[in-house]
C-alpha cells in the first residue's frame, strides 16, 4: 500500500504531533521551575525524566493490549488520558506535584507513538514502510519543534501553566476526532485476540528470546540515553550560559526538529542514496558532530549548527532503528515496538539522570563528548546488522 493511502494517518499524526509536543514542552522552562519551586536546575529535570520513565514503563502494558484489544483504540484512549492529565498539571500547586502529573502525562501518552508505528506496521508492507514512518516521523519532529518553541515562549508571555491547558485542548481534540472519524476500524477485531491479557503480556516478555529483538532493543536503549538525554538540557544551558531568553534557547533547539524534518520530506532519496546501512553511519557520525559543537562552542551560531545536524543525523539513525523493531516480530508487532519504545526512553531518562548530575557540577561538556563517541561506535555496530546497501 502506498503510504499517501493509508487512511487516518494525519489523524494518529495529530495525535503523536500532540504527545511529543507534550514531551518536550517542558525543556525549555527548567530555570523558570527552578525560581518558582525553588529547586536547582537539575532537580528542575525530574519534570522530564518522570514523563520519560513512564512513558517507558507503560510501554510493557500498552503494547499487549493493542494487539489483544486493538491498537487504535488504545490510541483513542491515551489521548484522553493526556487531555486529563495535562490539565491537572496546569494546576500543580507544589513540585512534587508537577512531578506526578508529569508522570501520568507520560503513562498516558506512551499509548500514540509507538502503537502508531506498529498500527501502520499492519497497514503497509516493508518495502514502503520507512518512508511512511517517516511521515509519521515529520508530525512527531514537529510536535517536538512547536513544544520546545512553546514551552519556552509561553513562559516568557502566557505562564508555563497555561502552556498544560492548550495541550490538553490539542489532546481533547485529536481523541474526539479519532472517536469520530476512525470508529469503524477503531471496532475492528484485532488477528490476534485471542487468550486473555496476560497471555499476551507474557508473549511480550518471551519475545526477549528472539536474537534479533535483544539486539534491537540494546541498541535502541543506547541511542536513548546519548542522544536524548543530553540534548534535553540545551536550551538551559543557552539560557545560562549564552544569556539568551527562554524563547529564544527554544527557537534554537527548534533547530533539532528542523533536521529532523528534512531527513523526513526527503526520506526515500536518502534511502536510495545511502541505504539502511549507509544511513547508520552517517546519522550517527553527525549526531557525534553536533555533540562536540554543543560542547565546545562559543558561540550561538555553532550551538545552532550542532542542533541542526544533530537532529538530522538523529532522525537518519532512529528511523532506520524503527524500521527494524516494526520487523523484529510481525506476528506480535504491537508487542514488539512498545518494547522499542520501552527501551529507548528507559535510555533517555537514564541519560537525563547522568547528565543532570554534571550540569549542576559543571562538567555538562565531557557528557557531551562522551556521548558523541559513543554515538559513533553505535552507528558502526548498527550498519553491521542491518539489511540495504553500504
Amino acid at each position: 500500500m502506498s503510504s499517501s493511502r493509508v487512511s487516518g494517518l494525519w489523524l494518529i499524526s495529530l495525535a503523536a504531533f500532540s504527545s511529543m509536543a507534550s514531551m518536550r514542552v517542558c525543556d525549555p522552562m527548567l530555570v523558570a521551575l527552578a525560581t518558582e519551586f525553588q529547586v536547582s536546575v537539575g532537580e528542575a529535570s525530574r519534570v522530564i525524566s518522570a514523563f520519560a520513565v513512564a512513558y517507558g514503563c507503560l510501554q510493557l502494558f500498552y503494547g499487549p493490549l493493542g494487539d489483544r484489544v486493538g491498537k487504535l483504540r488504545v490510541i483513542n484512549a491515551a489521548a484522553l488520558g493526556c487531555a486529563v492529565f495535562s490539565a491537572m498539571t496546569a494546576m500543580a500547586s507544589d513540585f512534587q506535584l508537577l512531578v506526578i502529573a508529569r508522570a501520568a502525562m507520560g503513562a498516558s501518552a506512551a499509548g500514540i507513538i509507538p502503537l502508531s508505528m506498529a498500527w501502520l506496521g499492519d497497514q503497509v508492507s516493508y518495502d514502503r514502510r520507512q518512508e511512511t514512518l517517516a511521515k509519521l516521523m515529520s508530525a512527531t519532529v514537529t510536535g517536538m519543534m512547536a513544544g520546545q518553541w512553546f514551552g519556552g515562549w509561553a513562559v516568557e508571555s502566557l505562564g508555563w501553566r497555561n502552556a498544560f491547558v492548550v495541550l490538553s485542548c490539542m489532546f481533547a481534540t485529536a481523541c474526539g476526532l479519532l472517536f469520530v472519524r476512525m470508529g469503524a476500524q477503531r471496532r475492528a477485531v484485532p488477528v490476534h485476540s485471542e487468550g486473555s491479557y496476560w497471555q499476551a503480556a507474557l508473549g511480550s516478555i518471551g519475545l526477549l528470546r528472539v536474537p534479533r529483538v535483544r539486539w534491537v532493543l540494546i541498541v535502541t536503549g543506547l541511542e536513548g540515553a546519548m542522544a536524548f538525554g543530553t540534548l534535553a538540557f540545551v536550551p538551559s544551558q543557552l539560557v545560562q550560559h549564552f544569556h539568551l531568553s527562554a524563547s529564544l534557547a527554544g527557537g534554537l533547539m527548534a533547530l533539532y526538529g528542523i533536521g529532523g524534518l528534512l531527513y523526513s520530506q526527503m526520506a526515500r532519496r536518502w534511502l536510495g542514496w545511502f541505504g539502511e546501512r549507509g544511513l547508520a553511519r552517517l546519522g550517527s557520525a553527525l549526531v557525534a558532530m553536533g555533540l562536540l559543537l554543543l560542547a565546545w562552542g562559543q558561540h550561538p551560531v555553532l550551538a545552532a549548527l550542532g542542533c541542526l545536524a544533530a537532529g538530522l543525523g538523529f532522525y537518519m539513525l532512529h528511523n532506520t532503528l524503527q524500521t527494524q523493531a516494526t520487523q523484529m516480530a510481525p506476528h506480535a508487532r504491537g508487542s514488539a515496538v512498545t518494547l522499542f519504545a520501552c527501551l529507548l526512553f528507559f535510555g533517555q531518562s537514564t541519560g537525563v539522570l547522568l547528565v543532570a548530575q554534571t550540569v549542576d557540577h559543571g562538567g555538562v561538556e565531557w557528557a557531551y563528548t562522551v556521548s558523541a563517541v559513543g554515538m559513533v561506535v553505535l552507528g558502526r555496530v548498527i550498519a553491521r546488522r542491518v539489511q540495504g546497501k553500504a
